[in-house]
Formats: structure tokens, sequence, C-alpha cells
């Protein structure tokens, strides 16, 4: 059962089931210590933050996009608080069939830091193809990351490796991924792979204390 307000909207918006686009609001806990954010679908958005909701609320923000306005999601982190850039969210489900092994030595590389930034219990696998990284993300779903090796880009492997992805994943369980809206790339194989886009994600996280 999943246990998140968050998760369980994008699992239901996974089988065409969305929030009621009336423009409005809601605020929720957060589902990872001390990590914060937006997540929106049409019309209606969702506040994931230990802040008290009056607080929020007085801020007006909505569900037409002033809950994602630079400067709401600026006072959302605070002025010392890191603040990651708005993603679109996709979504699939897992399939059971396996995938790559293992990769503990590309525990450090770039795609695996970031990872560990926004999620929880991160893994990274991967072959001559490239990597992915699997952790719990977005309203505590499984989340996945790929980024195809340098001379195996233009080739068609970042489906593959995505399709891959998914084999990690139990049967039917819904998988998020968050994407960059200026990554073309990403977006298309992530499209081709079979993930359907249904809304989008900003984290943040607030200066401690």
């Amino acid at each position: 059962m999943i246990g998140h307000p968050v998760g369980r909207l994008l699992a239901a918006a996974a089988h065409g089931r969305f929030p009621v686009p009336d423009g409005s609001v809601d605020v929720v806990r957060p589902w990872h210590p001390g990590l914060e954010g937006v997540v929106s679908f049409t019309g209606h958005a969702f506040v994931a933050t230990d802040r008290p909701a009056a607080d929020v609320y007085a801020r007006e923000p909505d569900g037409y996009g002033r809950a994602v306005d630079p400067r709401f999601v600026s006072w959302l982190a605070g002025p010392n608080g890191w603040c990651d850039c708005l993603d679109v969210v996709m979504i699939s489900f897992g399939t059971g069939t396996g995938g790559p092994p293992v990769r503990p030595e590309l525990a450090e590389h770039p795609r695996a830091r970031h990872a560990r930034i926004v999620r929880s219990e991160v893994v990274v696998y991967g072959d001559d193809r490239g990597l992915i990284t699997l952790g719990i993300g977005v309203g505590g779903l499984p989340e996945i990351g790929v980024e195809v090796a340098e001379p195996m880009r233009g080739r068609g492997y970042g489906r593959s490796l995505i399709t891959d992805a998914l084999g990690l994943i139990d049967a039917g369980v819904p998988v998020v991924a968050a994407v960059a809206p200026g990554n073309a790339l990403a977006l298309r194989a992530f499209l081709a792979a079979g993930f359907s886009p249904v809304g989008s994600v900003q984290l943040v996280r607030p200066e401690a204390g």
C-alpha cells in the first residue's frame, strides 16, 4: 500500500484518475525528511512541507501555476536552502522481468550522487550501455534515472535502459521519473519506453534550523 498521499495521487494518475482541476492547493507532509517541494497536476497542486499550512496559504499559491512561481518556491526553501529545477513527472509500471547487475563501483558517479540528494535507498545498476539509478523518490514511489555511456549515445540505448530499469521493479508497481523539460532527448526516450507525463515536481531542501 502506498503510504504518502502524493504517491497515491500519482498512482491514480497513472490509471487516468487526476485531482479535481479547481485551482486549489493542498498542504501535505514531506515524503522524505529534509526534502520538500511542490507536485502539480492540471489545475491542482500539492505542497509537501513541514511549514504550517496557514503560512503556506498566506503566500497565496494556486493550482494554476503560482505554486511553482519562483518566488513561492524560494520562500519554501528559505534564503540558504537548495532548489532543484522544475521537472516533468512521468509514470509507468514495473514489469519484474529483471535488469542489469548492481554496480557498487559507480556509487560516486555524478548521476548517482545527484540521485542521493533527491531520493533515498539509491542503488546503481548498469552495463556497457550506461547506468540506472533506482531509489525511493517522488511521493515515496520507486523512481528511476538513466545515463547512457558517452560512446553509446545516439543509438537508442536510452530507451532500452529505461525498459530494463522497469524490469528491476515488481510487475504492476507504479514507477516515476522526473525529467527536465528542456532535456528533449530524455523526454523522448521515456515516452518511447512507455512513460506518460502526469504533472510536475519542484524539490527544495530548506535551510537547516
